[in-house]
């Protein structure tokens, strides 16, 4: 014990004594232990953020939305029989595919929302109150939409957090109204903020929810007249399953009963979020595994630099370990002074680059629209591995200085 702590302090004095040259030669292990900080934390980040988009959709749920056509396409599918997504479909869903527990329609529409001199874009959604049960939707304030309240067809809305956001600024929205179009509405919840979906989610392409004002589906089918009358009466279906493991299954079972239904028109997708998002998760994985190779690179660049600066060292003191030896000084001696000295080079980079992988993270995460998420598993790694840097590229040193020939070595110039 007394030995190790003697090689320690005879390493940090060596240190101490060329700082400039020490500070260069564990640069290496600095940048690299910080890179696999920062990319561990961005990829842990961006699963996050998949997840949470996903889980939105809800991960035992499919989606079935109406396919997106031009005027002249959605009048030859009217011609061929099919009337588009209905809420007639939402029942044959529930009633015969099996394992389904609940389906909610949707109906969409852009419209103008106002309140007193300001105004916005939102997509009005008109819902039933089982929405709640299949997707993840809570509100911050107030309340979403009761059975009541569609039952009688009111003129109440929900608000996503952004369109909330624009049209109150920092005033209570709860009990206030919104014009949307020449319609008003009372407003009885905010929702909670949302992910945003991308491009991988199909027909759900750059839709933020948190620019939605929910209605009654009832009062929508009411109160909002088609632009089109060849628009589905439903604009989507939420199918919910009991077990996630059905979702396959279920997805084939529901596409060959809508295409009967549809007479085979192709006019709706199929979306599994569980599926995309399993898919994602493996995307994220490869892409972590890239990153983290690229960043192990600097590691071992660092570790090359260890070993450099350790050759140097044993060569400028080939007299001293030659006096060593002839004193009666152990192989295993000088061989473990210079692995200390080589540990305490790579556990100072190790130190320095894990402060700094943890601050380059926050700044990541405040600056830009990346989310970071620190670990602990990826600074003990990457501490971890640092080390294991040291100890391997000093070894060679190490060992190089503990074969010297003391009569040779103390004749060294």
């Amino acid at each position: 014990m007394q030995q190790i702590r003697d090689n320690i302090t005879k390493a940090i004095l060596s240190l101490i004594d060329h700082k400039f040259r020490s500070f260069l030669t564990i640069l290496g292990i600095i940048f690299g232990t910080a890179s696999v900080i920062a990319m561990i934390s961005i990829g842990e980040g961006t699963k996050k953020q998949a997840i949470a988009k996903y889980q939105d959709l809800g991960v035992s749920n499919i989606i079935i939305r109406d396919k997106d056509m031009t005027d002249a396409e959605l009048q030859t599918v009217r011609m061929k029989f099919s009337k588009g997504l209905s809420v007639e479909d939402a029942k044959v869903i529930s009633d015969v595919v099996p394992g389904v527990v609940s389906v909610s329609p949707q109906s969409e529409m852009k419209m103008e929302a106002k309140v007193g001199d300001r105004s916005a874009k939102a997509s009005v959604i008109g819902v039933t109150p089982n929405i709640v049960s299949i997707l993840n939707y809570r509100t911050a304030k107030g309340d979403f939409l009761t059975t009541d309240q569609y039952d009688r067809q009111l003129k109440v809305c929900v608000l996503g957090a952004s369109i909330a956001r624009e049209l109150f600024s920092y005033d209570e929205p709860v009990g206030k109204s919104v014009k949307v179009e020449d319609q008003w509405f009372e407003v009885i919840g905010v929702m909670q903020p949302k992910a945003l979906f991308t491009e991988t989610v199909g027909e759900l392409a750059s839709r933020d929810l948190n620019n939605d004002i929910y209605i009654p589906l009832s009062t929508f089918n009411k109160r909002i007249p088609k632009v089109n009358p060849f628009t589905s009466d439903v604009k989507q279906l939420t199918v919910k399953l009991g077990n996630s493991e059905q979702l396959l299954p279920a997805a084939v079972v529901v596409r060959s009963l809508l295409n009967r239904r549809h007479f085979n028109n192709d006019d709706f997708s199929i979306i599994v979020p569980y599926e995309l998002m399993k898919q994602e998760e493996k995307e994220t994985r490869i892409y972590n595994l890239l990153l983290l190779s690229i960043a192990a690179i600097s590691l071992v660049v660092g570790g090359i630099g260890i070993m450099n600066i350790m050759l140097a060292s044993v060569l400028e003191r080939t007299q001293e370990i030659g006096i060593r030896r002839a004193v009666g000084g152990k192989k295993k001696h000088i061989m473990s002074q210079f692995v200390t000295e080589a540990v305490v080079l790579s556990v100072a980079g190790g130190i320095i680059g894990v402060i700094l992988g943890v601050t380059l993270s926050l700044v990541i995460s405040w600056t830009t629209a990346v989310q970071t998420t620190i670990t602990l598993y990826s600074i003990l790694m990457a501490f971890s591995f640092s080390v294991i840097v040291g100890i391997t590229f000093g070894y060679l040193p190490a060992k190089q200085a503990a074969n010297l020939r003391p009569i040779e070595s103390i004749r060294h110039e």
